[in-house]
């Protein structure tokens, strides 16, 4: 599961209430991005080509991936270019990716570009930063800033762009790439197969070695001179928390401001993943009590037994699934994928136990609806390859495990996790990148300290399932940062525009540099 899929903040709302586009046309920027305004710093050898480059903005037609995107980047305010990108950083001479940029220009005078990453891994930057500019549509950060979102490379509109899946095959349910910690059985056979499908949908197998986050962070630097930024300021949630981290360790002096909300540990390796889960259930527990006061729960009126009531309900799926529309089939993985989706954000908790009343009737289409605001795909199998990207974005920044550490995972994850226990075992785990054809640039755990920083504000939230508060904490420390604290049951909240704490928290950084004294705390 990854730490946050591209559109769930928004999207999870609109589970309830239809998305807002943007309305009306946004000023020009007037940020300088003539030549004599970009970085001072010399580029890396063989990569000025890239780094002087001017990006052509012009209508997002085209840049979308999904109906939805399509739809809201209709909207003449917005503003799309490609960035030219080396695909393998060791030969920069050689073939060429391009990233998707979509830009937001400031509502008034602009102090420059806001790079924004949505998380993932997996996350389509060009919708963040459509989102983002409604969200914060009053807000003095759009008045300073041009909000720019980018698709890291492998994502969305970005090219090469991942691929594994065909639409039959999500229409099947056959489109499982984590079988460590989801329910399901493995052989060598099938994850050679597994990759094998991924090289041909991707374009070849040289392009599965070319999405790791280290390779992601250069295209963002090439990305800041090439919009005449000198120095850059950034917006990361979840992973891209990861991804802010990343920059700042290699390119310290490239740093103005850099919001991280929503921290990834950058003192856990895969321990990290039992923390998340452990996340998980408690948020799952908290559920459930809110569950049992209301009306006809059905995980029952005792929360202490709410695991096992859930566990009746989902496990008969692992042999009889449920089938809907045409002939498709919801599986217990869908089911435990929708229900985490949901864990998220307590607004969307009510939503997650009224599919699982539904579920136990024979009816899949609410929590079917949570998914989908997940992973933006639509109901005929179309949509994002978010899956996809972060699967193989994964493969390139984690250590493989063996079939033995793999099982050894799945057993205590199931032990950190207890509602998503299937009751088969632990046996089958395996770690579905073993035959990737390229060796991982990992990006686990994080150096014990970055200096040659400016200040850094990273944002945690105390009741957040997947990204835990004393992540938040031990990032801000690496990073020698300020650290804002929010109570509450959620994950990110800083480009939300929702609460009015963090707005001020966040504008004052981003725009006079000034953060938040150690005893700010805000509620949600």
């Amino acid at each position: 599961m990854p730490y946050l899929p591209t559109r769930l903040r928004p999207a999870m709302t609109a589970v309830a209430v239809p998305l807002l586009l943007l309305a009306g046309a946004c000023s020009p920027s007037t940020s300088d991005t003539s030549q004599s305004a970009k970085a001072s710093t010399k580029p890396p050898g063989g990569l000025a080509r890239f780094y002087d480059q001017d990006l052509a903005f012009g209508s997002c037609k085209g840049y979308g991936t999904t109906p939805a995107d399509e739809k809201a980047f209709a909207d003449p305010g917005l503003q799309c270019a490609r960035l030219d990108v080396p695909l393998d950083y060791s030969e920069p001479a050689g073939r060429k990716g391009q990233i998707a940029v979509l830009r937001v220009p400031a509502r008034g005078q602009s102090k420059g570009p806001l790079l924004l990453n949505s998380g993932g891994p997996g996350g389509t930057g060009q919708n963040f930063a459509a989102q983002t500019g409604t969200a914060l549509a009053k807000s003095p950060v759009t008045e300073s800033f041009d909000l720019v979102g980018f698709d890291p490379r492998g994502v969305g509109a970005s090219k090469p762009a991942i691929s594994c899946f065909s639409e039959e095959d999500y229409l099947a349910g056959d489109v499982r790439t984590e079988l460590v910690l989801t329910a399901g059985r493995f052989t060598e056979e099938d994850t050679e197969r597994l990759v094998d499908k991924c090289a041909r949908g991707s374009g070849g197998v040289q392009n599965l070695g070319s999405v790791s986050t280290r390779d992601t962070v250069r295209d963002m630097d090439i990305l800041r001179s090439a919009l005449g930024g000198k120095k850059l300021n950034f917006l990361g949630q979840s992973y891209g928390t990861r991804i802010g981290a990343l920059y700042a360790e290699q390119y310290p002096g490239n740093v103005r401001s850099m919001v991280l909300d929503g921290a990834v540990d950058p003192h856990l390796g895969s321990e990290r993943r039992l923390s998340q889960y452990s996340g998980f259930q408690r948020s799952f527990d908290k559920m459930a009590e809110a569950c049992a006061a209301g009306k006809d729960c059905p995980l029952g009126t005792d929360p202490k037994q709410a695991t096992e009531k859930f566990q009746k309900i989902a496990r008969p799926l692992l042999e009889k699934p449920l089938t809907y529309g045409q002939g498709m089939r919801f599986t217990y993985n869908d089911l435990m994928d929708a229900v985490i989706s949901g864990l998220y954000y307590q607004a969307v908790w009510p939503k997650i136990t009224k599919g699982i009343a539904e579920v136990r009737s024979g009816n899949p289409e609410q929590l079917l609806a949570i998914s989908a605001a997940f992973s933006g795909r639509g109901p005929d199998g179309s949509g994002s390859n978010f899956d996809v990207a972060n699967y193989a974005i994964t493969c390139m920044d984690e250590a493989r495990m063996t079939p033995e550490q793999a099982v050894e995972m799945r057993g205590r994850t199931y032990r950190a996790a207890p509602f998503v226990d299937p009751g088969t075992g632990t046996e089958g785990a395996r770690d579905t990148c073993e035959f990737w054809p390229a060796e991982p640039k990992t990006t686990y755990p994080f150096p014990d300290r970055v200096d040659g920083l400016p200040a850094t504000l990273t944002i945690s939230i105390t009741g957040d399932p997947s990204t835990p508060h004393q992540a938040g904490v031990n990032l801000a420390e690496t990073l020698d940062g300020s650290l804002l604290t929010v109570k509450g049951e959620q994950h990110t909240i800083a480009a939300s525009g929702v609460n009015a704490c963090v707005n001020k928290a966040v504008a004052d950084y981003l725009i006079h540099l000034r953060t938040p004294s150690e005893s700010t705390t805000c509620t949600l």
